[in-house]
């Protein structure tokens, strides 16, 4: 796997994941530098090279002056996500069908800075964490854990099981600041044309909703879960 950015490459050797090497522009300059320290700190190989090198092996044409090569990315089980939760209350996000690699980085993102416990995605009609995910997360997918499962319905009953209070995010939902949103909770956000599936919404506890005060009656994915992963951070901190 390919990790393009400065940012997203920092992030990356912060972790313990196995880098095999990373390629920075030559005579570039800046937080490039930062990168090159760490990296021979933490015994990681770095090859100085030509722009045009980095052009070709740049997926997204967006890398910045510097590229790191790793290991695929490992995903989490959800035990290890439900098992990671904190005294607060565990907090984890469930992804049905969200395709768009664009929305599935911003969430990762989200959660990361929000303090969610973990990500869970479908193996099937769902984007995979690939190095767009990475670079759009800004390194993020290298610190939340992720959990990609066969079937996100059989998810919300093993997080049942567990205690969690399943919360769909929909357009014709409770107002989300009239909820409780205490104690294990996960939000459950759907995808950007089809919204959270039928079967997956009545195996929800609740269905929440944000008020809207302007001509457009909805959000993007990521910016929903966005506004409502930080409202259950703010109670948390009540």
């Amino acid at each position: 796997m390919k990790t393009e950015g400065r940012n997203a490459v920092l992030e990356l050797l912060k972790t313990d994941k196995t880098i095999e090497k990373i390629l920075i522009e030559k005579n570039a300059q800046g937080s490039l530098g930062r990168i090159f320290a760490e990296a021979r700190q933490k015994g990681v190989r770095v090859q100085f090279v030509d722009k045009r090198v980095l052009d070709k092996e740049s997926a997204t044409g967006r890398h910045q002056g510097c590229i790191a090569v790793s290991s695929d990315y490992k995903y989490s089980s959800l035990d290890e996500i439900i098992s990671a939760k904190g005294e607060g209350g565990g907090f984890v996000i469930l992804c049905d069908c969200i395709e768009d690699v664009h929305n599935l980085g911003s969430i990762i993102r989200v959660a990361e800075c929000a303090g969610a416990d973990g990500v869970v995605i479908q193996s099937t009609n769902s984007a995979s964490v690939t190095e767009a995910v990475v670079r759009i997360s800004a390194g993020a997918a290298n610190h939340v854990k992720v959990a990609k499962v066969n079937s996100l319905n059989r998810a919300v009953d093993e997080l049942k099981k567990n205690g969690y209070w399943l919360y769909a995010l929909e357009a014709d939902g409770s107002d989300i600041y009239s909820a409780d949103l205490s104690g294990n909770v996960a939000l459950v956000i759907g995808g950007e044309d089809s919204g959270v599936k039928k079967l997956t919404r009545e195996k929800c506890d609740f269905v929440l909703s944000l008020p809207m005060a302007g001509k457009v009656n909805s959000l993007n994915a990521s910016v929903a879960l966005g506004v409502a992963a930080y409202e259950v951070l703010r109670r948390r901190r009540k």
